[in-house]
Order: structure tokens, then sequence, then C-alpha cells
């Protein structure tokens, strides 16, 4: 078997790296995860297939988890090349995520969570690029999924001269000669389903790309999710406290964005909150079946939704889901630093200021259910509404339904015509 992978791990080499013309770096910076692609891309530098004197690897930091940062940290030390982790926890939480709820952000049934943090990574990537003076920056992304044209948007924003290098992408390797080289190169292998996945507290993505329609999901694969059916058969009780549109307590303790929702992600994934299974229109318009967990912000997105149902006019809340999903294709799409963008951000900005309350809510088994809501801000009257309020005379509508009913007299009228 080892005899078999050397020799086809050699005709890859020989086929797709040695036919190439590769450039010479001086400084070359790794954006790194320690996944497959990234972990690949440093193999192949370590080996020769690209000579670089300088090497950096570049670990940004958007909530992933210990086992992830240990993951890319006994990597780093295996090629030994040095690491640098940059921390962006609280900038994610405090200046990236706000919008995703302010604008319930959805993309055909995906909170919009990678997407977003990709322009992130590749902001603080841009930044170290140019403190290193970096001749090329690499990328794991394949040329078949999204990440390609997201980061790359971000890298002609900030650093439009520099070479931006995809190699599977531009060697064309499918995932089965990314996995003959790296069982060949002895590259530590730490995936628990092929794909791997990419967390955050807003949503962990399992397996993207390399999922199909037979793919089984293991257990082991989920960072909080207890599937539904084994979730306990008690509901949790919590309490969520809004002001200015987002969350700021939980269960009565005030926490911060990134805390709020680690505790949350925890809470309702228990719960067996937040499983996802869709098919995916990726922006090279092909399809792909995407698995997410994302329990926290099922539960936000709901909570916030419905929050604004009580606070926002009807006027308000018609024109803002078209606002919405213009910003959630988008950010999707790469274009989280567009112009309109921003303009898209301040419209949804301007209203969330009375988007303020508490909401309990019952968690049991995936099902999310709001038991009771309170706001100071609501327009909610059935003291005015209410089939059995006095509050005014009823009678005052006969007039104003015959004049909206008054346009399909004419309209008849004009069918009977045409006929």
């Amino acid at each position: 078997m080892k005899k078999n992978i050397t020799l086809q791990a050699k005709q890859i080499i020989k086929n797709k790296f040695e036919s190439t013309n590769i450039p010479k770096l001086d400084t070359a910076l790794v954006s790194f995860s320690g996944g497959t692609d990234s972990s690949l891309i440093v193999a192949m530098i370590k080996n020769g297939v690209y000579k670089a004197k300088k090497v950096y690897l570049i670990y940004v930091d958007v909530g992933e988890g210990p086992n992830d940062i240990a993951n890319a940290k006994m990597k780093a030390k295996h090629f030994g090349f040095p690491l640098k982790i940059i921390n962006a926890k609280k900038e994610l939480s405090q200046k990236w995520l706000p919008w995703a709820i302010w604008a319930n952000s959805d993309y055909q049934g995906y909170p919009v969570s990678t997407c977003i943090t990709r322009h992130l990574i590749a902001k603080h990537i841009s930044i170290e690029a140019k403190k290193l003076n970096a001749d090329a920056i690499f990328e794991g992304a394949s040329g078949k999924g999204n990440d390609q044209f997201r980061k790359t948007n971000v890298y002609a924003y900030f650093i439009p001269k520099a070479e931006i290098i995809y190699p599977v992408r531009d060697f064309d390797l499918t995932r089965t000669e990314e996995e003959i080289l790296t069982e060949y190169w002895k590259i530590p292998l730490t995936e628990v389903i092929k794909g791997g996945n990419d967390t955050t507290v807003w949503a962990n993505s399992i397996g993207s790309g390399a999922i199909d329609l037979k793919t089984e999901i293991p257990d082991s694969v989920w960072t909080w999710l207890t599937p539904p059916k084994k979730a306990p058969d008690k509901p949790t009780i919590i309490s969520l406290q809004f002001e200015n549109g987002l969350p700021i307590a939980l269960n009565g303790k005030k926490l911060g964005l990134f805390d709020l929702l680690w505790k949350l992600d925890t809470i309702a994934g228990k719960n067996g909150i937040g499983y996802i299974d869709m098919f995916e229109d990726q922006m090279l318009n092909l399809k792909s079946r995407e698995i997410y967990e994302a329990p926290a912000a099922t539960v936000i997105l709901k909570a916030h939704k419905d929050l604004e149902g009580m606070c926002l006019a009807k006027q308000e809340r018609l024109f803002k889901t078209t606002i919405e999903e213009k910003w959630a294709y988008h950010i999707y799409h790469g274009d989280w630093f567009h112009p309109l963008v921003r303009s898209l951000e301040a419209f949804m900005q301007n209203m969330q200021h009375v988007v303020e309350g508490e909401l309990t809510i019952e968690l049991y088994k995936g099902n999310v259910t709001i038991l009771d809501r309170k706001s100071k801000n609501s327009i909610f009257r059935p003291d005015i509404r209410g089939l059995h309020s006095k509050s005014f005379d009823q009678k005052l509508n006969k007039g104003v339904a015959a004049m909206t009913a008054l346009q399909y007299k004419i309209l008849a009228d004009r069918e009977q015509k045409i006929k």
C-alpha cells in the first residue's frame, strides 16, 4: 500500500508540479488553518515545490476553539516554520457579527457565517503581508469553492499588487490527490470528516464541498449539537435581553456578544438546536450540499426577527426584508468591502435603536418556541386591535373598505369589456 502511495505521489509531482513554471520567492506568507489544504501548501514549500527564503504561517483566530489552535500549533511545529496567531475574536463579535444579527442574516437557509470570517481573515493576512513585505500569499482554497473569490476580493482591496497563490486550484488537485500527497509527505491527519470544518461562534461548517447525498455525518463532528432524537426530554427555558437590536444578556446575566454566543451555543446545541442540511447555490452557480450547526445563531435570529416584528412599523419591516436579502447575497458573494454593503448596513442600523426588550424562549429537541415578549418600544397594541376592545368605532371602516374595493370593480368592468 505504501509503495503504491509513493508511486502515485511521484506521478502527481511529475505531472502537475515539475511541468509547471513556479516562481521563486523571497518571503512567502501562508494563511494557515492547520487543515488539509493549508498544511499541504506548507509541505509543498518544505519539499521544494515552491522555493522561498523566508516562510511565515499566519493563523487568524475567529473563535475556532482551543482544539483547532492546538492542531495548528502542532502542525507548524511539525513543519518547522514560525506560526503567528492573531486573535480576531473580539473584532468579529463587536464589529462584524452585529451586522449579521441586524440583517437577520440568511442566504438560502445559511446564517451567513464562514463568508464573513473569510473576509476578516483575509483583511488580517493583508496587514501582515504588508508588514513582512511578502512576495506572495498562499491560500488553501480550491477552484471549485467560494473562498477563492472572497479572499481575492479582499486582497485586491488592501494589497492590489500582491501575488496570491492558490496551489490546490492552480495545480488542479483533486481531494484524492491531496490525500495521496498528505500521506506521502507524512502530514499529520486531524480531520474527523473529509473537508474538515470551519468553526466560529456563529456557525460551524461541516465538510464543505465534500458532502454528497450518501455521506453519513458522524456525531463526533459536532462542536455543540446533540442530535434532536438524543436531546433531553425536558425543555430548557432561557431569557434573552436585547438592546439596540443586539443580545446583551442571557438568563439575566449581561455578557459580551462573543461570550453570550459561546454559552448559548452550548445550551441550545444540547437541546438539538441548530442543525442545517441544505442545498446551496454557490458563486460558480453550482449546487453543493452543505451541513452546518448554528445553535446560537438559530435562536438569536429568530428572537431578533420576532422582536423587530413587535417594534418596527409595517413599512419598515417589508422594505427591510429586501435590504436583508441584498446584504446576505453580497456578503456571501465576497463583497464585504463594497460601498453598497455599507449603504445597506446604514439603513438597517438606523432602525435598531427601537429593537429593545426581553424574550422568554423554550428550547426543546430542535425546536425554538418564544413563550413571552416584553418591550417598552412595542407598537403591538391589543388594547386597540383586540376583538374585545371598544377603542374605535368599527363603522368608520365601512367607507374605507368601499374605497379599497373600488379598484376591483373597475378591473372587473375592464375584464367584461375584453371578453
